[in-house]
């Protein structure tokens, strides 16, 4: 119990000087507002909380270590109680129990990937192709018309039969000149004077008595000499030469023999059928390397990072070594942090460094000196 008790009183003092780093560093003076200090505090104050939660945890994981080191001291017989103290401890130095893992080499095995068998290989069938002479259609026979024969002659064909038709005989006529009288002879009294006159006592008018001879026309005239009449007259037969299309042969059928018809065709024919045939497959074995534990792991004391030798100069750099290989995302404030703590279990699971705390061997896969 006072070996667990003195566990207890180091794992407090180690938190404590956490918290006190934690607190000094937050008590540098700040241009932010106000606010962003709260903020800042509080949100410190959780990652100690965490941080307190971490160590805890650890001390139970202690505590289970402590119990399995009982029983083999129960078993194995009395040890002394220095062997639960870190051996060859210097002064100034902390330490702390940490989980050394198990230790693994790669080994390489010939293992049987598959068994020996036989495999039964089918040979498809082979075919070439070769001309062959094909009957496209048969022979056979078919009526063919054969049409008539035309030609064209020339022939007196009679138009118009002969006939007789009544003419008729204009009547006969003689020319006569008649002298007719136009205009018969006449006496007449007109006025005038000279010797030979007749004076009116009763008026003085002087009157002479002319003469107008006869005036005649000569008068052509036709005069009758036969009357019209009818004359029956023979009016001959009228003929026409003509062409015409007559049939000199009459249409006929005649058989026309069609002979057979070919063609030279391409055919795929058998070559060989398929067949079958047996192939032995041999074994197949390939090689496979598989990780074997050599060594158990163990929980050994290491000299770890502590108040004593542990600055906001080193917190730094581990951070800044942290983040350069991917296992830190948080800021480089020199406070050592859930996330820093986190860092640097993740460092150590890849690096397969003892996990436990921050020990001196992290450090100098970390190059960093104190």
């Amino acid at each position: 119990m006072t070996t667990q008790s003195t566990l207890l009183r180091a794992l407090g003092v180690f938190a404590s000087a956490a918290i006190a780093t934690g607190c000094a560093q937050t008590q540098a003076p700040d241009s932010d507002p106000v606010a962003n200090v709260i903020q800042e505090y509080e949100t410190r104050l959780l990652d100690k909380d965490a941080e307190i939660s971490s160590l805890q945890s650890r001390l139970g994981d202690t505590e289970t270590s402590l119990e399995a080191a009982r029983s083999e001291m129960g078993e194995g017989g009395a040890v002394s109680g220095d062997a639960l103290l870190p051996p060859n401890a210097e002064p100034g130095q902390c330490y702390a129990r940490v989980l050394v893992p198990p230790k693994f080499r790669t080994e390489s095995e010939r293992v049987l990937k598959s068994a020996a068998s036989n495999r039964v290989e089918t040979l498809p069938a082979e075919f070439e192709w070769v001309e062959e002479r094909v009957l496209v259609r048969e022979a056979s026979e078919k009526l063919e018309l054969v049409p008539a024969v035309y030609e064209t002659v020339t022939e007196r064909v009679m138009v118009k039969p002969a006939s007789t038709e009544l003419v008729a005989v204009p009547a006969k006529y003689r020319t006569e000149t008649e002298r007719v009288l136009v205009k018969p002879e006449r006496t007449y009294w007109k006025k005038g004077t000279g010797p030979v006159t007749k004076v009116d006592e009763a008026t003085g008018e002087i009157l002479c008595l002319v003469t107008d001879p006869a005036v005649y026309k000569d008068v052509s005239k036709q005069v009758l000499v036969s009357d019209a009449t009818t004359q029956e007259v023979a009016v001959p037969a009228e003929y026409a030469t003509v062409e015409k299309r007559v049939m000199k042969t009459p249409p006929t059928t005649r058989t026309v023999t069609i002979p057979a018809e070919y063609k030279t065709v391409k055919v795929r024919k058998l070559a060989r059928d398929a067949q079958t045939r047996e192939i032995a497959v041999p074994a197949s074995y390939e090689t496979i390397e598989r990780r074997v534990q050599v060594a158990d792991g163990y929980v050994e004391w290491k000299s770890v990072l502590c108040q004593t030798n542990m600055t906001a100069d080193v917190v730094r750099r581990i951070q800044s070594a942290l983040k350069q290989g991917g296992h830190y995302d948080g800021q480089i404030d020199g406070v050592i942090g859930r996330r820093t703590m986190a860092g640097v279990e993740s460092f150590q699971i890849a690096k397969s460094l003892p996990r436990g705390g921050l020990t001196m061997e992290t450090l100098e896969s970390l190059n960093v000196n104190l």
